[in-house]
């Protein structure tokens, strides 16, 4: 018998309130899902599956092949509660519209990205999924209805598929982490009340664009370059997965800073708002830390469309902190 409390009894035990019983049916379907991706991807190579298709995302990005099976196991796993009225995804322009027999309690609303950082997969790197659940104003949603800030989540995790499959989610009470049990297929408590340390020496950037960034982020790195006989009076570490969900869990557990700020090339940032910036700012503020576009909480930011993206700066709260004044003062670089 595992020690560990498996994630369906501790849902039951832990969600209270209003939506304590339509998120808990909406979290078996997107967990349902969840393993049902950790298959597909485990499968790999083996099932033809790891190539590049003919064909680009909303995004103007090539697609996996696995991008689209897991888009459609995400759709179809997450029909089944009868609560969800409309979903976004990554993959597709428009948002998903639900059939009136699966509705039928249809008040919320799924945003989601099914495969971050699938660039990964035909190499063998961690790879995840993302999602954030609102309350629907219609049972037949229309686009405006997605359009609320992230303060307006409900409840937000991600799957994390990587040497062990793990699932992290808050519904406004903490974060908590869940390993899949292959024995059991049940998804396991194992990291509970999960904590960004609160100070750290490890921050996370893709390095190649410093050129393009603003002053405020290349001044923030050089410091963290200089290491101990720079200002900062300490050496730092840097890690670049390519991957959001790997970043921010690895802040989840042992502290840093994860940065996609903008750019000259990106000038309002890569990642997207509804379903990758705003669900792990909810989860990243609920373990203690931050987030921030440079000049904005993330989670306030009022979206203008399902894929808009913003620039993203998330973990250490005393970090965040630090690179938000650096937006706030003079340039000091000449």
């Amino acid at each position: 018998m595992s020690k560990h409390t498996n994630i369906t009894a501790f849902l039951t035990q832990h969600l209270q309130g209003e939506h304590s019983v339509a998120l808990n049916a909406i979290l078996a379907d997107v967990l349902s899902a969840c393993k049902k991706i950790a298959v597909a991807i485990d499968k790999g190579a083996l099932a033809g599956n790891m190539g590049s298709l003919a064909s680009e995302n909303v995004q103007g990005e090539v697609q996996k092949a696995l991008d689209v099976i897991t888009n459609d196991i995400f759709i179809e796993a997450c029909q089944q509660s009868g609560y969800i009225a409309g979903m976004a995804s990554e993959e597709l322009v428009d948002v998903v519209e639900i059939a009136q027999d699966k509705c039928k309690n249809g008040q919320y609303l799924l945003s989601f990205d099914p495969l971050d950082g699938s660039s990964n997969v035909n190499v063998n790197i961690s790879v995840g999924t993302i999602f954030s659940i609102l309350k629907s104003a219609n049972k037949k949603p229309e686009l405006a209805d997605f359009l609320q800030s992230g303060t307006e989540q409900i409840c937000a995790g991600y799957a994390l598929y990587g040497t062990s499959t793990m699932f992290v989610l808050t519904a406004g009470n903490g974060v908590n982490g869940f390993t899949l049990d292959a024995d059991s297929n049940e998804f396991l408590l194992t990291h509970p009340n999960m904590q960004i340390a609160k100070e750290t020496q490890e921050f996370a950037i893709n390095m190649s664009n410093y050129r393009f960034w603003r002053e405020p982020v290349q001044r923030y790195i050089d410091e963290c370059l200089q290491g101990e006989e720079g200002d900062r009076k300490k050496d730092f570490n840097m890690r670049w997965v390519a991957s959001m969900v790997a970043e921010v869990h690895r802040i989840l557990v042992r502290g840093g800073v994860f940065m996609y700020p903008t750019d000259s090339n990106s000038r309002s940032g890569k990642l997207r708002l509804m379903y990758e910036a705003n669900p792990m700012s909810f989860i990243v503020e609920q373990a203690g830390g931050a987030s921030t576009t440079g000049t904005q909480r993330i989670l306030e930011v009022q979206p203008t469309g399902i894929h808009q993206r913003v620039p993203v700066m998330m973990g250490c709260k005393s970090e965040v902190d630090r690179i938000v004044a650096y937006h706030q003062t003079k340039p000091k670089r000449k």
